[in-house]
């Protein structure tokens, strides 16, 4: 936080430099009168002697006010652009866009992606860094200036960052059991290389050698699903067997490097950025540069670029494209109103906007380059189609990718540099979703949280880390897929476009130009006011309506889970959801007046912000 000058403040208090030194007020009857001083903080920067006329004496009563507390900024512009790029780019650049590019037309399948994120990601992505930044607030204080009848989607949004930390960790916490597992190997080979290990089944057969079995698994297959999960142990949700200790270590290993990252807010995390932003890129090239000097890398590619445009004319194709550019640039996670928030008032984050999302893009199709030269090799290999090989989600980076590693000459470095970067794609994901909810709450409760932000975090990343245990158990990649869908899959989208209409309908496109217009200089040119208008929150409620009806299909997988299983998923989903309707009753409850005048009230933002203002001083 910004120092403020003079003496050092005591729970938001400070004594007015000079007090002691001030003499006492003349008096007449009472020459020596006693001079009392109290301290009581408020928003002014001057201090006024008040003078108490009794019939025998007179008090001075010296009022010390306390100077408005600045906001912590970016100690640098890129650290900014880094953390809201480490962020965007996460685990499902990887594993996820090169699968739905292929699955949905190859080439063809870039029109309807650049179509959805010009007019609804990119819209809604540079929504949010403007709000943040204009406001500079977390996604709960920000709702009094906006809409305070809607603070409930700001709550929602808490709670779906918390879910994402129980499952999104357990997740890198199977990265780092790789990479664990890659370092100890690096006098020898990499477990997943032979069918010769206790865990190996009488069907591990050698991707290499003929398959003999009409079921046969592969000793990649058999090192993830019997050795780094033992989920052979479980039977699925009904019984998930105790916690792996092992595991469960992994995972609290990646709390504590989350922990690290946001103790300090910004002035950690910026730090953090430089490696967790930057190393994925470097990686990337150098598999890269690798895999296209593979044998049958060639065909991989071109299978991977060639379009398919028949396929355009399903709807489906266009569905997982607004999915995939939804998910891929984070709106409404609450992450990107938490780090603009943080910008300096005139910060260009127009700029901003173009500029990460378009690297947020071009990573996902470098991505894509680097996944299938390797599965093309993998095809040729094998002897396969690549249909036969490829396989989307964490199949794809814990199975076929250290497949194609373990039949490398010097397999053990290049597992090593993998892993590594899948352990700095998920680190800023989620130390960025953590610090959404961070942000949130110590700006809405500044006294409370905000002056012990070490021990909150600390109590925080606990809370959820005992909350994620479960994960780690012999059953727990099942849970994980049920978060995965049934935590911020479907209610998020909800939120955002509650948060949309919220922004666009409610506090007016007018309203928030204004605002953008006093941050840059320039009022929002006429394409973001029609997106912002109608475009986005119509993009929005139909990717909400499609993915609920195509939930099933989001679980997948062989294992078919139980009945209480999807209700306790719909209950997750439904709790969140419900936060924006229970505190819109809960205002109009509280709010005196008639019911026109309740409504008129709740929906009038409650304050202006002063620009560049400091929430903590309102």
């Amino acid at each position: 936080m910004g120092d403020s000058p003079g003496p050092e403040r005591r729970n938001g208090e400070c004594e007015p430099p000079g007090a002691a030194d001030m003499p006492p007020t003349p008096s007449a009857s009472a020459p020596s009168s006693a001079t009392a001083t109290a301290h009581e903080p408020t928003s002014e920067r001057t201090q006024q002697p008040i003078q108490l006329t009794q019939p025998q004496k007179t008090r001075s009563i010296i009022v010390s006010l306390t100077p408005v507390r600045e906001r912590e900024t970016w100690a640098k512009k890129v650290e900014f652009l880094l953390a809201v790029v480490g962020f965007a780019v996460d685990l499902g650049n990887v594993w996820r866009f090169p699968y739905i590019c292929y699955q949905n037309g190859g080439g063809a399948f870039l029109i309807p992606y650049c179509l959805m994120l010009v007019f609804g990601g990119l819209p809604l992505f540079y929504m949010e860094l403007a709000l943040g930044q204009y406001h500079r607030c977390g996604c709960l204080t920000l709702w009094k200036r906006i809409c305070p009848a809607l603070k409930g989607v700001g709550y929602a949004i808490c709670m779906i960052d918390i879910y994402m930390g129980m499952y999104y960790n357990t997740i890198i916490g199977w990265a780092v059991y790789y990479l664990i597992a890659s370092l100890a190997s690096v006098s020898s080979v990499l477990p997943w290389t032979s069918c010769d290990n206790e865990w190996n089944t009488p069907l591990c057969t050698p991707i290499t050698s003929p398959q003999i079995f009409l079921n046969a698994s592969t000793p990649a297959k058999e090192f993830f699903e019997r050795s780094v999960l033992e989920q052979h142990k479980s039977n699925g949700l009904d019984d998930m067997g105790p916690i792996k200790p092992s595991l469960a270590l992994c995972v609290f290993g990646v709390f504590v490097l989350v922990y690290f990252s946001l103790w300090k807010g910004v002035r950690s995390a910026g730090k953090v950025v430089w490696v967790t932003a930057l190393a994925p890129y470097v990686v990337l090239l150098i598999l890269l540069a690798r895999g296209v000097t593979l044998p049958g890398a060639t065909e991989g590619i071109r299978y991977y670029l060639t379009p398919e445009w028949h396929k355009l004319q399903n709807s489906k194709v266009w569905i997982d494209a607004a999915s995939q550019i939804f998910f891929s640039l984070g709106p409404g996670f609450g992450t990107l109103l938490a780090l603009s928030s943080y910008n300096k008032f005139n910060n260009n984050c127009y700029r901003d906007a173009l500029i990460t999302s378009s690297i947020n893009c071009l990573t996902s199709f470098l991505a894509g380059f680097v996944i299938f030269s390797v599965l093309g090799y993998m095809a040729h290999v094998q002897n396969k189609s690549i249909e036969d090989v490829g396989l989307e989600g964490p199949g794809l980076v814990f199975i076929v990718y250290p497949e194609a590693i373990a039949t490398m000459t010097g397999s053990v470095f290049w597992a090593i540099i993998f892993f590594l970067m899948l352990i700095t794609l998920g680190l800023d994901s989620t130390f960025g979703g953590l610090e959404a909810v961070t942000t949130a709450l110590c700006d809405e409760y500044p006294r409370v949280l905000g002056r012990h932000r070490e021990i909150f975090v600390a109590v925080l990343l606990l809370f959820i880390y005992i909350c994620a245990l479960p994960t780690t158990t012999y059953g727990g990649v099942y849970l994980v897929d049920l978060l995965n869908v049934y935590g911020p899959g479907l209610a998020i989208l909800f939120l955002v476009f509650a948060e949309a209409a919220g922004v666009c309908w409610l506090y007016g496109v007018d309203r928030f130009s204004e605002d953008v217009k006093s941050m840059l200089g320039h009022t929002p040119g006429l394409f973001w006011r029609v997106c912002w208008t109608y475009i986005s929150p119509v993009f929005l409620l139909v990717l909400f309506v499609f993915s609920v009806l195509s939930h099933e299909e989001m679980l997948g997988g062989e294992y078919t889970y139980p009945r209480w299983s999807i209700a306790v998923g719909w209950l997750m989903t439904g709790t969140t959801v419900s936060c924006v309707p229970i505190y819109f009753i809960y205002k109009l409850l509280i709010t005196p007046g008639t019911c026109y005048n309740r409504l008129k009230t709740i929906k009038r933002p409650v304050e202006r912000s002063v620009p560049g203002g400091d929430v903590s001083a309102l």
